[in-house]
């Protein structure tokens, strides 16, 4: 029988958690550098007036990174909950990238095609897996700085285009990375169902071994006996009926 708590936590393992930590950086990077609210700043700029849209990314970016961190947390207890929070990720980085675009295209440009040198290039970037040994927090973030750096080419471009080009490709990546988390999430939910399933079949297999306990041994077999109801009243029956019939009164 499975085990009753799932393993929880390993969410610093993830390429997505990998990815979604570069994508918060550089999102707060990217608006702190190309977003204003002083209409007197022109240039590479995207005018803000309230704030909305440095709010908005921001948020959505930090709700995407956060997501995958919770619902991994969850998932001892809650694989529903796991795979909601981890769609709840995949959605903030969805509309994150949909701002992206349309600064690119309030630009009077369009994103790059998949088939331009410099996406095909970003799309072929492998991660490394995380060498952690004994402090997950401080070799998760300098895992993930290592990570940025070979994206730092178009990340540190001084054309915001080029910048939000490339945060598209990198979210891009995350959301299929997260597609398929969800998936998999999904396949060990059908093959050995969630905490409450698990949780009643340990009441039941503990319900049995006392039953089991609590039962004579058959007279005939020596095995446990099961209470047994009939038109004369109870009785006792081997448990491994019909291959022993043997009976005891109750």
């Amino acid at each position: 029988m499975p085990e009753l708590f799932d393993k929880h936590g390993g969410f610093r393992r993830l390429h997505s958690f990998t990815l979604a930590t570069i994508v918060q950086l550089d999102t707060l990077r990217f608006c702190r550098r190309f977003l204003t609210q002083d209409p007197r700043e022109t240039g590479a700029k995207f005018y803000d007036p309230k704030g909305r849209q440095y709010d908005q990314m921001t948020q959505a970016a930090r709700s995407g990174r956060q997501n995958i961190i919770e619902g991994s947390e969850r998932s001892s207890t809650s694989k529903d909950t796991e795979m909601k929070l981890t769609d709840v990720a995949r959605a903030s980085l969805s509309e994150l990238r949909g701002d992206y675009e349309i600064f690119i295209l309030d630009r009077g440009e369009l994103p790059w095609s998949v088939h331009l040198p410099e996406a095909k290039a970003i799309n072929t970037i492998s991660l490394d897996d995380p060498p952690f040994k004994d402090d997950m927090v401080h070799e998760s973030a300098k895992h993930a700085l290592e990570q940025r750096k070979k994206y730092a080419r178009w990340l540190d471009a001084d054309d915001p285009v080029v910048v939000a080009n490339a945060m598209l490709i990198i979210i891009g990546r995350a959301l299929n990375m997260l597609k398929s988390q969800i998936e998999a999430q999904g396949k060990a939910f059908e093959e050995t169902g969630g905490f409450s399933e698990r949780l009643m079949n340990k009441r039941l297999e503990a319900r049995d071994q006392q039953k089991a306990a609590d039962a004579p041994d058959c007279p005939q077999c020596g095995k446990p006996m099961r209470r047994r109801k009939s038109a004369k009243g109870d009785f006792w029956g081997c448990s491994t009926y019909p291959d022993c019939k043997g009976t005891r009164p109750a």
